[in-house]
């Protein structure tokens, strides 16, 4: 447990509700749609979070609630089944439909549970899952841990082993999967498992004999969810870095009995190619100052990467929320004179920027415009979920998004 004070703000907010974790989640599990229950509103901002993919048609919807909806003139539970139906019919391949609550009052009064049930039940061959999105429940990245919290009732039961397996939590992209899959397998870890699956029909067994590790910080419910069905957590900083992820591997091997010899010899190459990666960019990212909105809940281990592998000074590093026992070996790695606070005022912790000038911000969208006018460095905090960053390969990918807009500053100036 870190000694660190935590500064605990509660006030207007600046960040993405979880409807957003729909972006990399339906490019990860490949046999599931997402339909949200939402407003126009819900619709335009998938439609701009999709970006590029406008002309693709994606694996994501929304059900928008009508005027007729809000009105009370028409049986939402039969509206929604009407468009379910209709989904289905004219995408006949979906498997897997997840119903995704947001925020507007005539979705919160829907029980989306029931629903997905019943709707299973009817269309037989079509798997209804449901969870919320709701910004009112959920920020940015927590999306995810309600979708994958979803699934953990899914998973096949694991039957009694003489040897434990692993479960890898958190959704990577696919090239990151694969080489931490090659990593396991070299260390001598065989039977690995990874939530979520590429496919729901193929989601990894859970039992009492299940080992998991996190991959990502914000898997709280989900944790929970698996505690529930008997799997055991790793303690471990995350896979950021090289200090994160060897630390992390280093969890696995240890409760795998991998002897020190063998892990020394599949992590020291990869481990090495890293250090040489991120020493490119020591030299403009040493002694620089970086002060954290809270955002995507990376905040906390990214920063634990700055300060101790490229000699970043931290001033504040805000999270929305902070897991205690998740982030421990994280919280212990800061530097004792950091601020670090949960939750957020955004015009408090705006003021606190302003006053202590960092060389650079991370932050979400809605705030670095306004402050890259007023001359403070930004870096987007949505980069860091959608870019691929964990593991060694993806190290010096990491430290490169920090440098680039202090690269794209020098060469602005006059």
């Amino acid at each position: 447990m870190s000694a660190l004070p935590v500064l605990h703000e509660r006030g207007q907010r600046e960040v993405f509700c979880g409807l957003t974790g729909i972006m990399w989640l339906h490019r990860k599990i490949q046999d599931a749609f997402f339909l949200i229950v939402g407003s126009r509103t819900c619709a335009h901002l998938m439609q701009s979070a999709a970006g590029v993919m406008i002309f693709a048609e994606p694996r994501f919807a929304t059900a928008i609630i009508e005027d007729r909806d809000l009105a009370g003139l028409a049986d939402s539970n039969e509206e929604l089944d009407r468009v379910v139906s209709d989904l289905v019919a004219r995408r006949p391949e979906i498997k897997t439909l997840f119903l995704v609550g947001s925020c507007p009052s005539e979705v919160i009064k829907l029980d989306l549970g029931r629903a997905a049930a019943r709707l299973s039940q009817r269309l037989n061959a079509v798997r209804v899952l449901a969870y919320s999105g709701s910004g009112i429940e959920t920020t940015f990245t927590e999306g995810e841990d309600a979708c994958l919290e979803a699934l953990v009732p899914e998973m096949p039961t694991l039957a009694t082993k003489t040897r434990p397996s692993l479960l890898v939590v958190g959704a990577l992209p696919d090239v990151v999967e694969d080489q931490f899959a090659r990593m396991f397998s070299a260390l001598g870890i065989e039977d690995v498992g990874f939530l979520p699956a590429r496919s729901v029909d193929a989601l990894p067994p859970v039992g009492p004999d299940t080992r998991y590790l996190l991959a990502q910080p914000f898997l709280g419910r989900t944790a929970h969810a698996l505690e529930e069905r008997g799997a055991r957590h790793l303690p471990a900083t995350f896979p950021f870095g090289v200090e994160g992820t060897t630390s992390w591997l280093r969890a696995a091997a240890d409760a795998f009995g991998v002897r020190s010899g063998r892990f020394d010899e599949v992590v020291g190459p990869p481990a090495k190619r890293a250090t040489r990666a991120i020493a490119h960019y020591a030299e403009l990212l040493e002694g620089k100052r970086v002060f954290f909105f809270p955002d995507s809940q990376l905040e906390i281990p990214i920063a634990r990467f700055l300060t101790r592998e490229m000699g970043v000074q931290l001033i504040e590093v805000g999270a929305p929320y902070i897991h205690r026992d998740h982030m421990a070996r994280e919280l212990a790695l800061l530097p004792r004179d950091v601020t670090l606070s949960e939750g957020q005022d955004v015009e408090r912790q705006l003021d606190r920027c302003r006053a202590a000038a960092p060389d650079i911000a991370v932050c979400g969208l809605g705030l670095a415009n306004p402050l890259e006018v007023e001359g403070i460095t930004t870096k987007w905090s949505i980069e860091l979920v959608f870019t691929p960053l964990h593991g060694y390969e993806q190290a010096g990918d990491l430290a490169e998004l920090f440098a680039r807009p202090l690269n794209r500053r020098s060469r602005l100036e006059v």
